[in-house]
């Protein structure tokens, strides 16, 4: 491979060459970016440790010896193991949130970033007068960090059942000095949360089919399945959370749960329930909410 590289130079070479190797590869992208230029670009840039916002200005640039070896390494990398971009870098975003990730848990990806930039406006009045929130499922802690950022009076509790993922939460929470604000919880959902009641309850919860499951690129099956899989029609964590949601919600309490494109599933599942849709700037119907007092009358 090394031989085939010996006249690219530049950055402009480089990229040029990875995007035709990742095409030529067939690679997926969806943990970031969505095309074989932006996900080159973004290697690049940080195996060179270069801002990822000044593409322009550098691409005229010669690299040294070295400079070419990572490159060359962090791309072979990418081609090779198929592995995100993400568990590359060991660095994600949601906005202009960076979170610390590695394969321990799925890379962030989330419409509720989205949401709290707002404050979960119109639903959540005033963000101030929030004083509990929770995050199921909480993987590496992001939304749980969005969370403490947008309702700052609040305390956040953030779960997960996975050791591994707490660890990774763990760091995030530490690297936004947020240790007094936010707790992390090992818990199967609800069950190690005692009697406690929120103001608002959040999960991106593992939500995919069976079938989807079977289909995933190879990218995707690189995350841990335990963040992903959830039974044949993608909603035996979602049943559980609705479930037992009303024991923990205040009486003005409110559930958003993000369920991808299982909408029509989720709406068959639960004729009855009235179910609001949260349209965000990115997507129409892939988060549902509901009130205490709706699932108060209906369970």
């Amino acid at each position: 491979m090394q031989a085939q590289t010996a006249d690219l130079l530049t950055m402009r070479d480089w990229l040029r060459w990875a995007v035709s190797r990742f095409n030529e590869a067939g690679l997926f992208f969806g943990h970031g970016t969505d095309n074989a230029f932006d996900e080159a670009a973004w290697l690049i840039m940080h195996a060179l440790r270069l801002p990822h916002d000044q593409l322009d200005v550098f691409l005229d640039a010669r690299l040294t010896p070295d400079e070419r070896l990572a490159v060359l390494n962090i791309l072979q990398l990418r081609i090779a193991r198929r592995l995100p971009a993400a568990y590359l870098t060991q660095e994600a975003w949601l906005g202009d949130f960076r979170f610390y990730v590695d394969e321990r848990v799925i890379v962030p990806r989330s419409y509720f970033a989205e949401l709290l930039r707002e404050g979960f406006a119109p639903w959540i009045a005033d963000p101030d007068e929030v004083a509990d929130t929770l995050d199921l499922c909480t993987g590496s802690g992001c939304l749980a960090i969005l969370m403490a950022h947008a309702f700052p009076n609040a305390s956040v509790d953030a779960v997960d059942i996975s050791a591994d993922a707490l660890a990774v939460a763990q760091r995030n929470v530490t690297d936004y000095g947020l240790d007094d604000q936010v707790r992390l919880v090992r818990s199967d959902v609800f069950s190690k949360l005692g009697k406690r009641r929120y103001d608002l309850i959040i999960s991106n919860p593992p939500y995919v089919t069976a079938a989807a499951m079977a289909a995933l690129p190879e990218e995707y099956r690189r995350e841990p399945a335990l963040a992903l899989a959830a039974g044949d029609d993608g909603l035996d964590i979602v049943r559980t959370i609705l479930a037992n949601a009303l024991r923990h919600l205040k009486p003005d309490g409110l559930l958003a749960i993000e369920v991808g494109h299982n909408r029509e599933i989720v709406e068959a599942a639960f004729p009855e329930l009235p179910l609001t849709w949260i349209d965000t700037p990115t997507a129409e119907g892939k988060v549902f909410l509901v009130n205490a007092r709706d699932l108060k009358a209906h369970t």
